[in-house]
């Protein structure tokens, strides 16, 4: 596939099959659920007859706690798309131009066309080295990279931080995958607005909850810029008590990094070109995608056609599932090489 042919909006950015049949490893979501969550779907039920209270407050404090900033710091969206929007929609004017990672998701690139401003790509792994935050309105990082799977240095990120800062460029970092890690947030870093939300940490991807964070003056303009009831009761209710889930956290976490380093080191055996991972996304490139789709779809699964990424044009992208899945889906693999 020709990536100048592909459109500048990926229809399945995120992955994810219609096909239920199919064991879906295209979706960047953690297959298990905080237990008890469907009690509080179903107790949650009888909020949707009022609206929420517009301050948030409880969620706020469990998404601070989640991030480590101030609850103040805190602006509620309804997901990480929709906090994209509020970011670049109080930074960016027509003519502005926005560096964005390449390869990254097609939203970004629309998010910023729908302000008057101009894309420009950089790749992902350049972006300290080539960019000067000076000649640009604004920065967009994907911290892990979706798709990639790759995390920035801390070390690294926290001087591009800074560099920022002094051109007072705001750095828009979207770290919708960092959860899957223990890698310290951007959340309440002056000069950033960091973006969360809980679809794929704790497996909700249609729950449609997530913040924004900053401080100062960005935070100031986020907060007059977002929607009043940007979130329902019965969202606040789970997003919450989801985000409360320390012990699912910290099991999730473990068995990513445990599988994740299996399914890298066995797919490096069979031959594969695997990016370095960090969270639960893995990317790799083969020499005949549509034969690793056609054989990984005959066996009930799906995996990631990568080559909607601009940029990726021989890749696929996969999902660290359960353990048993992960071992059916490596065989399937292995005999599509």
């Amino acid at each position: 596939m020709d990536p100048g042919s592909v459109p500048n909006v990926d229809p399945v950015t995120h992955g994810g099959t219609a096909d239920h049949s199919l064991v879906d490893f295209s979706l960047g979501s953690n297959p298990e659920r905080p237990p008890g969550l469907a009690s509080i779907y179903e107790s949650a039920f009888s909020t949707s007859r009022r609206y929420s209270l517009d301050d948030y407050s409880e969620f706020r404090v469990a998404a601070a706690d989640y991030v480590g900033c101030n609850p103040a710091h805190v602006v509620p969206a309804a997901g990480v798309i929709e906090a994209l929007r509020l970011a670049l929609g109080v930074t960016v004017s027509p003519g502005d131009s926005v560096v964005i990672p390449k390869p990254c998701c097609g939203e970004y690139a629309r998010e910023v066309r729908l302000q008057g401003g101009k894309p420009v790509h950089v790749r992902y792994d350049r972006i300290f080295e080539e960019v000067d935050p000076d000649e640009h309105t604004a920065v967009i990082l994907s911290h892990p990279s979706n798709p990639v799977g790759t995390a920035y240095s801390t070390d690294q990120l926290r001087r591009f931080v800074e560099q920022c800062r002094r051109a007072d460029t705001p750095l828009i970092v979207d770290e919708s995958f960092l959860g899957f890690t223990r890698l310290p947030s951007t959340a309440g870093l002056d000069g950033v607005i960091t973006l969360h939300s809980v679809t794929n940490v704790f497996g909700v991807p249609s729950l449609r909850a997530g913040s924004a964070a900053a401080t100062g003056h960005l935070r100031e303009a986020l907060t007059r810029a977002r929607c009043t009831w940007v979130l329902s009761l019965p969202a606040v209710e789970a997003a919450t008590y989801c985000l409360k889930q320390h012990d699912f956290l910290e099991e999730t976490r473990d068995r990513i990094q445990r599988e994740r380093e299996r399914m890298v080191d066995e797919l490096d055996s069979f031959g594969y070109d695997v990016y370095p991972a960090d969270s639960s996304l893995i990317l790799f490139r083969t020499d005949d995608v549509d034969t690793v789709l056609h054989e990984t779809r005959t066996r009930g699964f799906a995996v990631r056609d990568a080559r909607y990424y601009n940029g990726l044009d021989s890749h696929v992208r996969i999902n660290v599932r359960r353990p048993h899945e992960n071992d059916a889906l490596l065989d399937a693999l292995a005999e599509a090489v």
